[in-house]
């Protein structure tokens, strides 16, 4: 009775089963891809007792370097604020009106 709210509109759609080496060359294709548009190329490790293969990467990517840099420990901030006042302090203020 309801079968229209559980069909999906327009054609009908199968759903793709890959095989294991579809999968592995459609995998391998994007990994390439994405790796030709770094400018530095990762180091690649295989290792062969288990299969597996590591990819290294850089310590900081391009789009990283636009990033704002990290904030400064609490304690190295608090110095500097402390020396910051003190040489305020040091400063005549200027307001000082003479009385006459």
């Amino acid at each position: 009775m309801f079968n229209f709210l559980f069909r999906k509109r327009g054609a009908d759609a199968e759903p793709v089963i890959e095989t294991q080496r579809q999968t592995f060359e459609r995998l391998n294709t994007e990994l390439n891809a994405t790796i030709d548009l770094l400018p530095e190329k990762p180091a690649v490790t295989v290792d062969p007792a288990t299969g597996h293969v590591t990819l290294t990467a850089p310590e900081q990517f391009p789009d990283e370097a636009l990033a704002l840099p990290e904030p400064e420990p609490e304690s190295e901030t608090a110095e500097v604020d402390t020396q910051t006042s003190d040489s305020a302090s040091d400063e005549p203020t200027g307001d000082t009106q003479k009385s006459a």
